[in-house]
């Protein structure tokens, strides 16, 4: 079996190069591709890959996350996070071929005070989470065999998140600032890494959208706390408001992301966000 991963320079493409290299898979061959070597919005290369590859999972974790950026580069974050995405359904509809597709919480307004289930409305309220909103109805427009994976606060030790930064800032400064009016779970990039390897090895036909983070809920301060005590760090962290923290695109007050469907689903067990943290900062 062959396996496509585009975006796979990114966090999470970086964690599941690591989790098949731990998992040294006999009958699965995974073929991973970052944006330099494949480019989703460029259906001519999309074409010439699937062509020669014989793919039967497509893993696309290719994607513009610049959330504040977007607001002023909105054309390019449709392009990537849309159209890009109806380019790669397309294909994988011509050759029979299901799509592993990652979303996000952002498509959703935050206005609930109780984890979001896969059956709640979207209403995205920024031009990220419109394009992410938009990418998903033209995947389930064009594909009956596709697994969309929601998930929320993605941190890992490649690329940039929250995490890194607070690491790097808490050598940098010896007071920081952290907003605590916005909740939601964080996800290590290499449990959900994980999760997505599962679903290839064990092929289910499950198909549909699954929300997946690690369990428990904090806020950006209170994360910012744990990752402090985590890494024996003796920087001042004041919680702020997010109106003191003015930033381009407005953030989801809560964002928290129900698990029960991927867990009784799958019967798949999640690591509380705490556990993850240590596990990750450990490594």
């Amino acid at each position: 079996m062959n396996v496509l991963v585009t975006g796979s320079h990114g966090q999470l493409g970086q964690c599941l190069q690591d989790v098949v290299t731990q998992e040294k898979p006999s009958s699965i061959t995974f073929v991973f591709l970052g944006s330099s070597d494949l480019d989703i919005t460029n259906t001519d290369q999309l074409k010439n890959v699937f062509q020669t590859g014989n793919f039967e999972f497509c893993v696309n974790c290719a994607a513009y996350t610049a959330v504040d950026a977007a607001e002023e580069h909105q054309e390019l974050a449709f392009k990537v996070n849309a159209e890009g995405v109806k380019n790669i359904a397309e294909v994988c509809k011509a050759h029979n071929t299901t799509l592993i597709h990652i979303s996000t919480d952002f498509v959703f307004d935050g206005k609930k005070r109780t984890p979001y289930k896969e059956i709640d409305t979207p209403n995205p309220i920024n031009v990220y989470g419109e394009s992410k909103l938009a990418g998903e109805t033209f995947l389930q427009d064009i594909l009956d065999r596709y697994f969309i994976i929601r998930t929320s606060w993605l941190y890992s030790g490649y690329g940039h998140n929250f995490v890194k930064t607070m690491l790097r800032l808490f050598k940098e400064k010896d007071a920081l600032n952290v907003v605590d009016d916005q909740g939601g779970s964080p996800t290590y990039a290499g449990d959900l890494a994980k999760f997505i390897y599962n679903i290839i090895s064990s092929q289910p036909t499950n198909y549909g959208v699954y929300h997946f983070s690690n369990l428990g809920e904090t806020t950006w301060f209170r994360f910012a706390k744990q990752i402090k005590e985590l890494s024996q760090s003796h920087v001042k962290i004041t919680p702020i408001t997010s109106s003191e923290f003015p930033t381009k695109a407005v953030r989801p007050k809560y964002s928290v992301l129900s698990t029960k469907k991927v867990e009784e689903t799958f019967r798949y067990k999640l690591s509380h966000w705490k556990d993850s943290l240590q596990k990750m900062l450990m490594i």
